[in-house]
């Protein structure tokens, strides 16, 4: 297969560098596009692929075409794509809030894939959730699922409107952990501990709690009874915490981001 990358910063690469590590693509037939002459010249370095800084011809000759651009920076590629695109190859958008319907028409252009990762893509550990234009065959999507799973999990979604769910709860998902994991270091410190014994309890604390969550045959409310032993310091935690109103703030911020999506989705 030849895949042509249209974007190539930190989830573009993600993609170009687990296609390369699982052997999915040679790198003679990687074609990295990046408009930027700094990032090209450090692409050409890195030896990651064939490097250009326009979509040319190059861009014909390939069977996929991810554009993984920011959205702001589509509407400039529109044209020299829709020239050079041809009617058998497929497109798999990666840029947040464009619709299917919209890069078909910008296009001119049926065979289009809209995907959502998350940056644990990076490390090949992400998960996506994707959907298709109905015009794209079983064979075309497995292939593409087959290369979105080389950054970690994927799900099919029939819906095309729940990818902006999908961008408000797993795709800027990371954030919401960070910023967690932010407090609680913070409130090591504030207990007196320095930095980097806060973020090392904090860090393996949560590592652990994950992978007890994905072996544990436990619900989440088991996991957390099993901590919160009746009249003990989690239970304190826990209380203020519902009295603070913490788990319902942080459904309404995601929900605020589904919401922002959808907005951003919109022509």
């Amino acid at each position: 297969m030849k895949i042509a990358i249209v974007g190539c910063g930190n989830m573009g690469m993600a993609f170009a560098k687990s296609f390369l590590q699982y052997d999915l693509v040679k790198k003679e037939d990687l074609l990295l596009v990046e408009k930027s002459a700094e990032r090209s010249e450090a692409l050409k370095a890195e030896k990651a692929g064939v490097v250009a800084d326009t979509v040319s011809s190059r861009v014909s000759e390939v069977d996929l075409i991810i554009l993984s651009v920011k959205p702001q920076d589509f509407n400039s590629l529109q044209e020299a794509l829709r020239e050079t695109i041809r009617p058998q190859q497929v497109v798999l958008s990666i840029m947040a809030g464009i619709p299917i319907a919209t890069i078909q028409e910008k296009l001119d252009h049926r065979l289009v894939i809209r995907a959502m990762p998350n940056t644990p893509a990076m490390l090949g550990m992400g998960i996506t959730g994707f959907t298709a234009a109905k015009e794209v065959d079983l064979s075309n999507l497995r292939k593409v699922e087959n290369l979105i799973n080389a950054t970690g999990r994927s799900i099919f979604l029939e819906d095309e409107a729940l990818l902006d769910a999908v961008t408000a709860l797993s795709g800027s998902g990371p954030a919401y952990f960070y910023y967690l994991v932010k407090s609680m270091i913070e409130a090591g410190k504030q207990m007196g501990f320095d930095d980097s014994v806060a973020s090392l309890l904090v860090k393996q604390t949560m590592l652990g709690a994950f992978h007890l969550i994905n072996t544990a045959d436990k619900s989440l409310d088991e996991l957390i009874k099993a901590v919160a032993s009746k009249g003990g310091t989690t239970e304190a935690a826990l209380k203020r915490f519902e009295e603070g109103g913490l788990s319902d703030t942080l459904i309404a911020g995601i929900k605020a981001a589904q919401f922002r999506a959808t907005e951003l989705s919109k022509p």
